[in-house]
């Protein structure tokens, strides 16, 4: 027993670190509030809405709370905008063509604005996300108001418990030996080179995608975005690998999840246990991460607009190979402009100077 035991840690250990739990703790309890409100009012449609919000945590993985507060702000103006864009799109009962391009455009002015900022997970990734799945479900929303003032409600909390978790490990800590390396933003012709390509992977794998079948529209799309975010061409291909390889590892967990035809509330409970594991892996193990991140994903968009589960499985399955091969097409075939090489600067890693106080 001991000998398994101490085997089943080391593989742990292996996939992720002690600075990984407290981000993923973070995300967890900013969501898990709003949602476990939701679920015992019965109101688990409005799940995804608070799920989008949550996201906000993801951001300012080991930063400063004064930087933290910045980038989460920034964060969450971006992921509030993006489903408050969706909401409208649905309401208006938009041709999907428009949706498509919508999504493109807002892709190619959310890149080079989470580049200035220095956005970490870099990129526009959750926002495109985020407005493709609302515009594709919040027509079936009755109260698209209350939706918005929930995402909104949920991103500010993530933002404040981030910042009062940061206060209190900075004054615990006090200096941060640990540094990590941060690639340098993208700036001038290489990021408007990057914004083109966003715009062009999501308008080409969503018009494929609507030539597939309205459904297929906001998966392919995602999935075209992910290897744009990687920093060379290998790494793009690595990345859209993992996407594929990840997303039907969680095809995979999702259908014994949705098959049975579980409960509103069983479904809830499984969505908010789902983004701890997603968050801990995100940033080490994308195709781990992926294998929690694609059931909580099809299980909030269930709840929110109910489909046969094993159509919906299939559709996913085709749209990610559909997207991601689009995505590293197009970032092969659009090389950035030369440009001098400049070294990346450190960041302190604070978290991993507080958890022995912590267990």
């Amino acid at each position: 027993m001991r000998t398994t035991r101490t085997w089943s840690r080391q593989i742990c250990r292996r996939f992720v670190t002690e600075i990984d739990h407290l981000p993923a703790a973070r995300v967890f309890v900013g969501l898990a509030i709003p949602g476990l409100v939701l679920i015992g009012v019965g109101r688990t449609d409005l799940l995804i809405y608070a799920v989008f919000g949550s996201f906000t945590g993801m951001y300012g993985f080991a930063e400063s709370a004064r930087q933290r507060l910045i980038h989460q702000s920034e964060a969450a103006v971006m992921l509030v905008g993006a489903v408050g864009a969706g909401i409208l799109l649905a309401r208006a009962h938009s041709h999907p063509a428009v949706l498509v391009s919508a999504v493109a455009v807002f892709a190619a002015v959310a890149s080079p604005i989470t580049d200035r900022l220095g956005l970490r997970p870099e990129g526009p990734f959750f926002g495109i996300f985020a407005f493709g799945a609302i515009a594709m479900v919040a027509g079936a929303q009755h109260d698209p108001v209350l939706a918005l003032l929930l995402c909104s409600g949920t991103a500010a909390l993530c933002v404040l418990v981030g910042y009062l978790e940061s206060t209190r490990r900075d004054r615990r800590a006090g200096l941060c030996a640990l540094r990590v390396p941060i690639a340098p933003h993208r700036t001038g012709r290489v990021s408007s080179v990057q914004a083109g390509r966003y715009a062009l992977a999501i308008s080409i794998s969503g018009g494929i995608g609507l030539l597939l079948g309205v459904g297929h529209a906001n998966w392919a799309m995602a999935a075209a975005a992910v290897p744009l975010a990687a920093a060379s061409s290998r790494d793009r291909i690595t990345r859209g690998m993992h996407r594929v390889v990840g997303t039907f590892i969680g095809l995979a967990v999702t259908a014994p999840l949705l098959i049975p035809g579980p409960s509103a509330a069983m479904l809830g409970l499984a969505i908010i246990a789902l983004l701890y594991p997603t968050e801990l892996f995100m940033a080490r193990h994308y195709a781990v991460a992926l294998g929690f991140f694609t059931p909580l994903i099809m299980s909030m968009t269930e709840l929110a607009d109910p489909a046969d589960p094993l159509t919906m499985l299939t559709e996913r399955g085709i749209d990610t190979v559909l997207g991601v091969a689009v995505g590293i097409a197009v970032a092969l075939l659009i090389r950035e402009p030369a440009t001098p090489e400049v070294p990346a600067f450190e960041t302190p890693v604070c978290e991993t100077l507080h958890t022995g106080g912590h267990g």
